[in-house]
């Protein structure tokens, strides 16, 4: 979403717009490019994506218009997103307003998707919400917590034995120098924490998933013995 297509949309100086937290800092970008103001909402902890409760209640009377980001190839929850729009009259400025068809890229990384889904042990595999074609343009998990910075150490773990995972969100945008906020946005808070991407390349080999799955349940294992 671009600065050009938020003024086309009639967004402008002094308007507010609410968007995510967690993976929301190019939207926030080009809503602050046109004079408007970037409202920091949180998601929902299983698809990561803007949450339409979090939207509701971060709503005043300068906001015209929610900017939802689909994230790691799962679609924002756009049905609530407009009645929550509708109730409130604003705009819902859809980042990805037309769905592309599906490619053989695609198809494939939901096959390796489902390989991890079956076998991963020890992380929290990516949720899929009822009736929703996830893409799996990124394979985030979640490494659980247990008082000390884990997932950083599962990912350095993780390299050293050739996986090459990586954190897709390092700063929820509300935490960064160019949009410090005083919101608090638990969700986007820990998933910040926690998640960890894999590798889902199209061009994996059947050898390279099963050394990635081994990789994480060795460790994974390791891990959930360690927070009991």
């Amino acid at each position: 979403m671009s600065a050009t297509e938020m003024t086309g949309v009639g967004i402008g100086s002094g308007d507010e717009v609410v968007v995510p937290g967690f993976g929301g800092a190019e939207v926030a970008g080009a809503v602050r490019a046109v004079g408007a103001r970037p409202v920091f909402a949180d998601i929902d902890p299983l698809s990561f994506c803007l949450s339409p409760a979090a939207v509701d209640a971060a709503v005043t009377d300068r906001t015209v218009a929610i900017a939802p980001v689909h994230l790691f190839g799962h679609p924002a929850d756009m049905v609530c997103l407009h009645e929550v729009a509708q109730r409130r009259g604003l705009r819902v400025v859809d980042p990805e307003p037309e769905r592309s068809v599906v490619s053989v890229d695609a198809a494939r990384r939901r096959q390796f998707a489902d390989y991890l889904e079956r076998r991963l042990r020890g992380v929290v595999i990516p949720s899929v919400a009822l009736g929703v074609q996830h893409s799996f343009t990124e394979y985030v998990v979640r490494v659980p917590g247990n008082g000390r910075p884990d997932r950083d150490a599962f990912k350095r773990a993780l390299r050293s034995r050739g996986v090459d995972c990586y954190v897709p969100v390092k700063t929820p945008a509300h935490r960064t120098a160019e949009f410090r906020s005083d919101v608090w946005l638990p969700e986007s808070e820990r998933a910040a924490d926690e998640t960890l991407a894999l590798p889902v390349s199209t061009s994996m080999t059947k050898r390279e998933l099963h050394r990635l799955v081994s990789a994480c349940n060795g460790l994974g294992g390791l891990l959930m013995d360690s927070a009991c």
